[in-house]
């Protein structure tokens, strides 16, 4: 199975494939982001350095069955969120998520770091569509999407978006195709 390249540089965003010694710098993130996170994210809710550790060796099992590729977000050689490529929408599609501390937002590494993995996903062979889930309150993660060109495709109710407390339960899927996204893959 081809997989995507351990590095990739958009702009300001470098992203790099997660080590398991990243886990101190990832805690020391996760730690400092959590009032950031825990709105939209219910996995922040249960945030300890033991769920970091065994996140880092999921990254490395799902990297290695091609199920999903999770990358630290960093800039200058700091690292400043994280962002996966993942196969959980069915054949040719690769879902995309991201989060950046808060230290770091609004300087539009959320979007390069989404372009970088878009341009990787078409990369790789047998993909023709990209796709990005998010809360429909959540409008700065709603923003990046459209900034890329997305289209929303559908709006339902999902109750494990329940878990959210500024959440909705009503999720936005956004995506592009590989014929739209010729733009962003020059």
């Amino acid at each position: 199975m081809e997989q995507p390249p351990e590095t990739l540089v958009r702009g300001q965003a470098e992203l790099r494939r997660y080590r398991p010694a990243d886990v101190d710098q990832l805690d020391r993130v996760i730690t400092e982001s959590l009032e950031h996170l825990l709105p939209w994210m219910p996995w922040a809710a249960d945030h300890s350095r033991a769920s970091v550790q065994d996140y880092l060796a999921g990254a490395q099992q799902d990297w290695e069955s091609g199920t999903a590729y999770n990358y630290a977000i960093t800039t200058g050689g700091t690292l400043v969120g994280s962002c996966s490529m993942m196969r959980r929408i069915g054949p040719g599609g690769l879902e995309i998520g991201y989060w950046i501390h808060p230290d770091w937002t609004g300087r539009g590494l959320a979007t390069l770091a989404a372009a970088a993995l878009t341009c990787a996903a078409f990369d790789l062979p047998g993909t023709d569509r990209v796709e990005i889930h998010h809360d429909e309150a959540n409008r700065a993660s709603g923003a990046v999407p459209a900034r890329l060109g997305f289209t929303v495709v559908s709006r339902s109710v999902e109750a494990g978006l329940a878990a959210a407390p500024a959440g909705t339960r009503v999720s936005v899927v956004q995506r592009i195709d590989r014929a739209t996204a010729a733009a962003l893959l020059d």
